[in-house]
């Protein structure tokens, strides 16, 4: 038997079963000696992708290649132990998956892990690797590494490869990872980065700018907790001030992101749909029915005022680090019906979660406390390009944060 053909032990259901795979290290650097899981959507050669479906998995064959970010962490010294799960083709932000089902959040059980990165983090907080990589397309890293009490970390757009990674929306897809400390995070980012020599220079943020109108979206049960986290930014930077981070509104930057998210989902996965008609859970087979029916001159409308929304985001960051919520409030727990999930609250998370992708801006997010056992996470958003500096305000800000519980 192969010797990565049996996936690892895993009780939190965090790693793909059909299409396991595992690789050695190829080289000796910073993450010599560490193990990663990557979620389902990245190729190695000689395994099958399956895009968190097993259509798309029995429809594809072998990759040839290895993704670029996957051939960077092996030649750094880090170990792939095994392949994570994914939502139904990273188009939910729940960690559940119709077909595979939903791991387990090793910080708080009873509550949901998730998505589209489900695996990924789940296997982190459950201690089964010491980082692991995902996507971020609309919250797909942020969600999850917030609900499992841990680092995530979306870079601004394009600055790691998404070479080897199935498509999904170009314009706001990336390459995030997780880990349990910032030391790590920043590790990672450094070999995923190249590490720009901007770190060695200090940080660079001088002021801090708390976002009222996503503050206000939050739950009034997590925002103490919030507070502390905010509080520990300001005394690295003591220019603290509180604006609306839309003055359009986040519900409209919100309609203008699922426009443009939908269409480019459609052209990427649309004739593969059509020709092979498979099966998809409710919430998910919903929106890419609703994505089908976005014309071409409604997208372009929506480009051009994501563009503009951009420019407008860089010219409001300068020196400038933006905080706010990761999600709107805990996890919803695992017995929530899953038409009251993907109504209300998924529109809440996403005006909190867009922002990053409309400006293609780094975001990290933060495991600040708990309420109920549940974890809560605080967001940072820095200018675009900054994303060394922002990992290292982080460790500076939060590096005696509690791990997440050991796994039991």
């Amino acid at each position: 038997m192969p010797p990565d053909a049996r996936p690892p032990d895993d009780p939190f259901g965090a790693f793909c079963q059909e299409n396991h795979v595992a690789r050695p290290a190829t080289g000796e650097g910073s993450l010599s000696g560490l193990s990663f899981g990557l979620k389902d959507v990245f190729d190695v050669a000689g395994s099958r992708t399956g895009f968190g479906h097993p259509a798309w998995l029995a429809t594809h064959p072998p990759a040839t290649l290895t993704a670029e970010a996957v051939t960077a962490l092996l030649a750094a010294g880090a170990a792939l132990h095994g392949r994570t799960l994914s939502d139904e083709l990273c188009y939910s932000i729940s960690g559940e998956n119709f077909h595979y089902g939903m791991p387990i959040n090793p910080a708080a059980r009873d509550r949901l892990p998730g998505g589209s990165s489900s695996g990924s983090a789940v296997a982190v907080a459950a201690r089964l690797v010491d980082f692991a990589i995902g996507t971020d397309c609309g919250g797909s890293v942020r969600v999850p590494a917030a609900y499992c009490g841990l680092l995530g970390m979306r870079p601004t757009h394009g600055h790691v490869s998404l070479a080897g990674v199935a498509p999904f929306a170009p314009r706001f897809d990336t390459v995030g990872w997780f880990a349990r400390d910032t030391g790590l995070l920043m590790k990672v980012g450094a070999v995923l980065l190249g590490d720009p020599p901007e770190v060695a220079a200090g940080t660079g943020f001088s002021r801090l700018v708390v976002a009222t109108d996503a503050f206000e979206r939050c739950d009034t049960n997590v925002r103490a907790v919030l507070a502390d986290g905010v509080a520990r930014l300001a005394r690295l930077l003591p220019a603290r001030s509180q604006a609306p981070l839309s003055p359009l509104g986040l519900d409209r930057w919100l309609d203008i992101f699922r426009t443009v998210q939908a269409w480019e989902i459609w052209q990427s996965l649309g004739g593969w749909i059509e020709r092979e008609r498979p099966g998809f859970g409710e919430g998910v087979g919903q929106r890419l029915a609703a994505a089908a029916k976005v014309g071409q001159a409604e997208a372009q409308a929506a480009r051009q005022q994501a563009d503009a929304l951009a420019q407008e985001l860089e010219a409001t960051l300068g020196d400038a680090l933006i905080c706010l919520p990761t999600t709107p409030g805990l996890p919803p727990l695992r017995a929530t019906a899953s038409a009251e999930i993907e109504t209300a609250y998924r529109a809440r998370a996403m005006q909190l979660l867009c922002p990053a992708g409309l400006g293609g801006l780094p975001q990290i997010t933060v495991p600040v406390g708990t309420v109920d056992g549940a974890p809560v996470g605080l967001s940072i958003l820095a200018r675009r390009g900054r994303d060394m500096a922002l990992l290292k305000l982080a460790a500076q800000a939060f590096a005696d944060l509690p791990s997440p519980p050991e796994r039991r």
